[in-house]
């Protein structure tokens, strides 16, 4: 595995990701989608990953591990951060614009599959190579929800499959973050799985 390639795929990752963010937030807002907003900062946490996985490319494992750690707390973090938007949102939240949730969810979702996809040789190395594959993944699976939800908004002029799918990310979000944190936490007691590669040999 070649760290140049790596390198490249990460620095396309991180601007079509901060881009997105920034389309997907105002697009949430204006609309009124809890699922839209929880999906830009989702957007916004990648980004952050991805610059972070670009400073310790080349370091020790002991490094990436670390780093991984923290992503993995940051990741799950955003899924309580989204489950306690989704319970405020129950409480005050309104209907929001079906058609701009599934368009801007149909931009995410072919954003983050190209973003997948690049990275999807790289889903077996470390913990911190897993854990910008896992949210690559959530986050394909997230826009495809985003967008079933717009469908059953528009039929039924409610908010209740908005913030179903809301829900729904922050679980993938969960679920990410424990095995990142598991898989990190073993790195950095020296158990790694035999069928890592160390990118800094290849340096």
């Amino acid at each position: 595995m070649h760290n140049g390639r790596y390198r490249r795929v990460l620095w396309i990752a991180l601007g079509v990701n901060a881009s997105m963010f920034l389309v997907e937030i105002m697009a949430g807002l204006a609309a009124q989608s809890v699922s839209l907003q929880a999906d830009a900062l989702d957007f916004l946490g990648d980004t952050a990953n991805y610059g972070v996985s670009l400073f310790v490319l080349g370091m020790t494992l002991r490094w990436r591990s670390a780093a991984a750690l923290l992503k993995g707390i940051t990741m799950g973090l955003f899924g309580i951060w989204v489950v306690a938007n989704t319970i405020g949102n129950v409480i005050l939240g309104s209907a929001p614009d079906a058609f701009t949730m599934g368009g801007i969810g149909m931009l995410a979702l072919v954003a983050n599959v190209v973003v997948a996809w690049l990275l999807y040789a790289f889903r077996d190395g470390d913990s911190n190579m897993r854990s910008v594959w896992l949210c690559s993944r959530n986050d394909a699976i997230g826009n495809v929800a985003v967008m079933l939800a717009a469908i059953g908004v528009f039929g039924t002029g409610t908010a209740w499959h908005d913030l179903a799918v809301a829900s729904v990310m922050a679980v993938l979000a969960l679920i990410a973050s424990w095995q990142v944190i598991m898989q990190a936490t073993l790195e950095l007691r020296g158990s790694v799985p035999k069928n890592i590669e160390d990118p800094a040999l290849h340096r």
